[in-house]
């Protein structure tokens, strides 16, 4: 397979970038045991993936396009808010956040789902022109940074499908190809430590490196591939558990 040399260093950018960032983070940030947690296995685990590869995502996104790196951050930041905010909460999924906001209670999870939402609805008002494209632009944004979450149950399952997802994109030419591959980059980086169990990327890096791949996918695809990767996010969505059961399942762990 031939790589462009533009996607080899959005790549590297990302991978190195988030291996900086991760270094950074666990020598100068202080409360240390702010940054860990207890994972599936009740292993302790530190988070200074999630913040490293979403900042590195996000600033190797915003240099193939802008509209992209804005929606990464702030499913990043999003994604930060719940993992700090949500610590203990155990509703899951859009129905139980719903529920809880209409009856006047707002979630961290609330929070997450409307944020990244509205931007990626904004950015894809940015990437695509025609007005149904802008729409089906911020549903695969969004969902895709939902979808990538729901596979993130154990070690190294949701950089693996961003690898997996991400690598059909760098065949494309045009900035979705560096999109792919800015995602991949920030996954790679972060999946030895991850699979290693020493640390996690929760929902900081999942939802961001999600918003990274369905940013790939809107500006690499037209109407035709809009529609069906819209379609497989809602699916995912509305079928939430089964998704991440079957993520849970894969390898037997």
């Amino acid at each position: 397979m031939i790589v462009h040399t533009g996607r080899r260093a959005a790549f590297a950018l990302a991978a190195v970038g988030t291996r900086a960032g991760m270094s950074l983070l666990r020598g100068t940030t202080p409360g240390r045991d702010r940054w860990e947690r207890k994972n599936y296995a009740g292993r302790t685990v530190e988070l200074y993936a999630g913040p490293a590869s979403a900042l590195a995502a996000a600033v190797g996104a915003g240099r193939v396009r802008p509209a992209a790196g804005f929606a990464v951050a702030v499913a990043g930041a999003c994604g930060a808010y719940d993992d700090v905010v949500g610590v203990g909460d155990a509703r899951r999924g859009f129905r139980a956040h719903l529920s809880a906001l209409r009856h006047g209670e707002v979630t961290s999870g609330a929070v997450k789902l409307l944020g990244i939402s509205t931007a990626g609805l904004v950015a894809g008002a940015f990437l695509r022109e025609r007005p149904l494209d802008k729409v089906l632009a911020g549903v695969v944004i969004a969902g895709a940074a939902h979808c990538v979450n729901l596979v993130d149950v154990r070690p190294g399952r949701a950089a693996a499908v961003v690898l997996a997802l991400g690598a059909p994109g760098l065949l494309r030419a045009g900035p979705g190809a560096g999109l792919a591959a800015t995602a991949m980059g920030a996954a790679a980086a972060v999946l030895p430590d991850d699979l290693g169990e020493r640390a996690m990327i929760g929902d900081t890096g999942a939802h961001a490196l999600g918003a990274a791949l369905g940013a790939a996918v809107v500006a690499g695809n037209g109407r035709a591939g809009l529609v069906a990767h819209a379609a497989a996010v809602v699916a995912a969505a509305v079928y939430g558990d089964k998704v991440s059961e079957a993520a849970r399942s894969l390898g037997g762990r």
